[in-house]
């Protein structure tokens, strides 16, 4: 356990903790809404916000998560009303998103393209306190969400048209959810990385839903999962001296193929004991009793 020594790797291991149990928190209503990759496109627009925070001299996961909310309200925005050309809206708000950070990052004092590696694809050894704090915070704000309003979400990802019906608010679901997002990229960036981040958010979730039957088991065992190969990855990294976002977004991978192979055999199974118990209804019928018996005739 002597990982567990270092200020550092206690730190790294509290983040890892917090995103392994957020991303797929926010990433299942993603995979609901069809919207798998929009943590990619938030990471992108989020590098503007860290050059910004070196520029400024500023917190710059404070400030990446201010430019990654803007941005994630843009996208919604152009969702409802880009139509045809919304496609090309948003990937010029992505590679822009990607070129503003570069720049802004160079043209900083303090800033420099070893600074922005490490937030896009994630480092150990500069996870600060006052990361910690940022991302504390900010996992609050997700989990309150994810949790609190789990029902109402799961509606508006499932069918908007249903749940406007049913009078919810579903624009304003929507943007809750698409913030949510931005703020789940900006606290994840320190351990897995701007580039990464989407991966965590989905992986887990697939990988779930090869074995579970409910929103509810999926939800739960996606959890459990990130949170694992979050603490297995940053941990690997440690001894291994591999970058921590890489590793955790394999293993997440290796969980996917694995829970994958077992489905097929858990579906047979759960097959042949739904057959066994339609066989056991049948025989409880009196076979003596006519079909025409079970209701009243009336002369």
């Amino acid at each position: 356990m002597e990982f567990l020594n270092p200020p550092f790797m206690q730190r790294a291991l509290l983040a890892a903790v917090l995103v392994g149990v957020i991303a797929p928190a926010v990433g299942i209503y993603l995979v609901q809404r069809r919207q798998a990759l929009m943590g990619d496109g938030i990471g992108h627009i989020a590098m503007t916000g860290v050059g910004l925070g070196f520029l400024l001299s500023t917190s710059p996961v404070w400030m990446a998560t201010a430019v990654a909310v803007v941005g994630a309200v843009v996208m919604e925005l152009i969702r409802w009303y880009g139509r045809t050309r919304g496609d090309i809206a948003l990937a010029m708000l992505f590679y822009g998103g990607m070129a503003g950070g570069v720049l802004l990052i160079n043209l900083s004092d303090t800033g420099s393209n070893a600074n922005l590696t490490s937030y896009l694809f994630g480092s150990l050894s500069t996870v600060s306190t006052e990361d910690i704090t940022a991302i504390c915070l900010l996992a609050a704000f997700v989990l309150l969400v994810t949790l609190g309003l789990r029902r109402q979400l799961f509606a508006v990802s499932q069918d908007e048209e249903f749940a406007r019906v049913t009078g919810l608010p579903v624009r304003a679901l929507n943007l809750l959810v698409a913030v949510t997002a931005a703020v789940t990229v900006t606290v994840a960036m320190r351990v897995v990385g701007l580039l990464l981040v989407s991966a965590l958010m989905v992986v887990p979730v697939a990988a779930a839903q090869q074995i579970s039957r409910s929103f509810k088991a999926t939800f739960v065992l996606s959890v459990v999962i990130g949170t694992a190969v979050a603490l297995a990855g940053t941990v690997t990294s440690y001894y291994q001296d591999v970058p921590p976002g890489a590793t955790i977004v394999l293993l997440a991978i290796v969980v996917f193929v694995v829970l994958t192979l077992l489905a097929a055999p858990l579906a047979r199974r759960r097959g042949r004991r739904s057959e066994a118990a339609l066989e056991e209804c049948t025989l409880e019928v009196p076979a003596s009793r006519p079909a025409t018996d079970e209701l009243p005739v009336r002369p």
